[in-house]
């Protein structure tokens, strides 16, 4: 019935925006946002560093790698930069359409956690590229000044983080499909060795789990610790 189903529409939509108030007034969503545009400045100062580094006339060692030693150098770089943005997207998309909300500020500490991470490690031990790495499509150059540092990689690791992120098994599907992608394209590009990739995924489960027992308060959602009750 028209009536009814105006109604529902009417409810749904309210609790979407009282979702979103909700979220707007909570500190854990600007402290997940200020993480994540902490991880990225970190990464940018952490390759700015190793940039330094080599400008005083250090090198960073190549390594020999048992899986790219035996792949052919196809140049997909443009592949993988495109297809991991499309998880980013679907995420998105996904929030809005389960109506999400609460769980932002998980999914943004989530996100800014890997990527703080990933910016000190990448200056603990820095790799230099793998040989005949050529470099990111030039559509892509300007997103970052520096093509420095590959322990561990943010282009596998963030998806995956993606894809552990999503409940709805959809999603899951697309963005593993990305995932997969990303690391065939990764690997005949020489765009990282294979332990930087396979890497980024354990550190982007480890952080999920870690953050599952310890975060759970950024979930708007959980009103007491999972597995306790209340």
């Amino acid at each position: 019935m028209p009536g009814k189903s105006n109604a529902l529409s009417t409810i749904y939509k309210s609790e979407g925006i009282s979702s979103l108030i909700k979220l707007f007034k909570s500190r854990y969503f600007y402290i997940g946002f200020f993480s994540v545009l902490a991880g990225m400045a970190l990464n940018i100062a952490s390759q700015t560093y190793l940039h330094n580094y080599m400008s005083e006339g250090k090198t960073l060692p190549m390594l020999s790698d048992l899986i790219l030693d035996n792949l052919p150098v196809i140049d997909l770089s443009l592949v993988y930069d495109i297809v991991c943005l499309i998880p980013i997207f679907l995420m998105f998309i996904y929030v809005v359409h389960k109506k999400e909300y609460n769980r932002v500020p998980f999914l943004l500490l989530m996100i800014g956690i890997f990527y703080l991470v990933r910016g000190v490690f990448i200056v603990l031990t820095p790799f230099g590229n793998p040989p005949m790495f050529g470099g990111s499509d030039p559509l892509f150059n300007g997103f970052s000044k520096y093509e420095l540092g590959v322990y561990p990689s943010g282009h596998a690791g963030n998806v995956f983080m993606l894809f552990l992120l999503v409940n709805d098994s959809l999603y899951k599907k697309i963005i593993i499909t990305c995932l997969i992608i990303v690391i065939i394209a990764l690997l005949l590009s020489h765009g990282h060795y294979s332990i930087d990739i396979f890497s980024g995924i354990f550190f982007a489960y480890a952080i999920k789990s870690y953050g599952m027992k310890n975060f759970w308060m950024f979930d708007l959602s959980n009103t007491v610790k999972p597995g306790v009750q209340s």
